[in-house]
């Protein structure tokens, strides 16, 4: 037991000092915002690292195909070898005991009988309308039955008419195809991704394909579990108190030119700080845009992206109170700054905060508040739709697009899935956090525009900027059923085609 004490104080005494040299010089360098390149590298080396995945499961992939035709053949020969074995004399004329290759019944194809009555005919396609379904192709069976083709009716013929029940045909096919996949459901969902980035998480199947794989994913978890994540863990501890701390300090400076100057170079450091708990690299574009004051939107994948924002500039922040460890830095950012939390389900607090919102936008002092207006979290492959509280202030809209590499870890945050501390140890247990910012020119409301087609707008330009796909949906559909209106606006639309002028 001694032995063991003085194994631990000795390897302790060892590792302390390197330890706290390298805390130092983190909070050093992102005080003075500046980097080494090593994380930089690091994801350069992994890319490489991934490409060289790809080519082999390529290869494997090709080798199994090439085995399995190979087996196919082998396999064809052999029933080829047996059929001829047994084959009869065949007759020149076609009977019912032996079917011809040019009969109705079926044709022969390597010795292998197929009976041509069950080939789909693709001439044949389903249509709302019974009447398109044939395209002007019949085949020789329909025309025996039906020699006269069926009369085609004018466009006009087909809104004055009665309703069918071949009318609510492609209500019922949109229905099936919802049912398998919609554009809500898949949008909280992690994205799918076009290589394996050596992460089971992401793909079982993969680990085990060659020796070679099997040693790269290997040395790639112990060094994910057994060096990143300590690392990681422990710079998360010292940036959370490092931040409590700062803005303990903050909060104490009277209010002026010198406390908002302060404010920002502490926020700036903080986030930089916490930012290498998760190994980031983050690339900001047109930072002639970064806004100083006013209302800044920004597409929302998960609450890391206020880190990687805040790494950048100085912001408030208005949204959801939190408990636990959100709740924890929520209390430390409102030392040092107004920020804005409130509850999501108190009608109250909506009109309030509305209040507070514009007396904080009015302010040019004021630091730019950050929003989120979709509400929740998009899995970063499109932009839902825009709350028009936001943009129902007075005053310029600074957009920003967030674009993240789902290749080195997926930022999504599926909160009806995973808790905080689970989705911070999936972020710890990743390869890293890579993203790109776009600062967009601000954009103002022109005159007579409304809020909500406002808010369309702003958001139609960040999906642009960002690669996203733009969704008109509402991103709370998550939490609650589609509204009734909705319904009863598809059941107008479909009354319209059967009203008679």
């Amino acid at each position: 037991m001694a032995l063991l004490w003085t194994v631990l104080s000795v390897s302790t005494s060892l590792l302390l000092t390197p330890c706290l040299m390298f805390l130092l010089a983190i909070m050093f360098l992102a005080s003075m915002g500046k980097s080494l390149g090593v994380r930089r590298l690091y994801v350069k080396t992994l890319l490489k690292i991934f490409e060289y995945g790809r080519e082999s499961i390529e290869i494997a992939k090709r080798q199994s195909q090439t085995n399995e035709e190979r087996k196919a053949a082998e396999a064809a020969e052999g029933r080829k070898a047996l059929l001829n074995g047994n084959a009869t004399p065949v007759s020149d004329s076609p009977s019912p005991q032996d079917p011809s290759p040019h009969g109705d019944n079926g044709h022969k194809q390597d010795g292998v009988l197929v009976n041509s009555s069950h080939v789909i005919s693709h001439d044949l396609i389903l249509q709302p309308d019974p009447e398109l379904n044939y395209n002007g192709v019949q085949s020789d069976s329909d025309k025996d039955k039906d020699e006269v083709e069926l009369p085609r009716r004018s466009s006009e013929d087909k809104l004055k008419r009665d309703f069918e029940l071949s009318d609510c045909f492609e209500f019922v096919k949109a229905g099936v195809e919802a049912i398998i996949e919609d554009q809500v459901t898949s949008r909280f969902e992690a994205e799918e991704l076009r290589s394996w980035n050596l992460l089971t998480r992401t793909n079982r199947r993969y680990e085990f394909i060659s020796w070679r794989l099997t040693v790269i994913w290997m040395s790639g978890f112990v060094m994910r579990y057994f060096f990143l994540f300590p690392l990681r863990v422990l710079i998360c501890f010292f940036g959370v108190m490092w931040l409590t701390i700062c803005t303990s300090i903050v909060g104490y400076v009277p209010e002026g030119k010198f406390k908002r100057w302060l404010n920002r170079r502490v926020s700036i450091m903080c986030f930089g700080v916490l930012s290498n708990a998760l190994s980031a690299v983050i690339t900001y574009h047109n930072v002639d845009n970064r806004p100083q004051y006013g209302i800044c939107v920004a597409n929302h994948t998960s609450p890391i992206d206020v880190l990687v924002l805040a790494c950048d500039n100085c912001y408030s922040l208005i949204g959801q109170r939190h408990g636990g460890f959100l709740g924890i830095l929520q209390r430390a950012l409102a030392r040092a700054s107004p920020h804005i939390w409130f509850e999501r389900g108190e009608v109250k607090d909506r009109t309030a905060v509305t209040q507070r919102l514009k007396k904080h936008v009015s302010d040019p002092n004021n630091p730019p508040i950050l929003i989120f207006p979709e509400g929740t979290c998009i899995n970063n492959t499109s932009v839902m739709q825009f709350k028009k509280g936001s943009f129902e202030v007075k005053g310029a809209i600074y957009p920003v697009a967030i674009k993240y590499d789902p290749r080195f870890g997926d930022a999504f945050w599926n909160s009806s899935r995973y808790s905080m501390m689970q989705y911070l140890y999936m972020m710890m247990t990743s390869w890293a956090i890579v993203c790109d910012v776009w600062y967009l020119p601000p954009v103002i409301r022109e005159e007579g525009e409304s809020a909500v087609s406002f808010a369309s707008r702003v958001k139609r330009e960040i999906a642009k900027q960002g690669g996203l796909v733009d969704l008109m949906w509402d991103g709370q559909l998550k939490r609650s059923k589609p509204k009734p209106e909705w319904k009863e606006r598809q059941q107008e639309e479909f009354s319209k085609r059967l009203k008679v002028e």
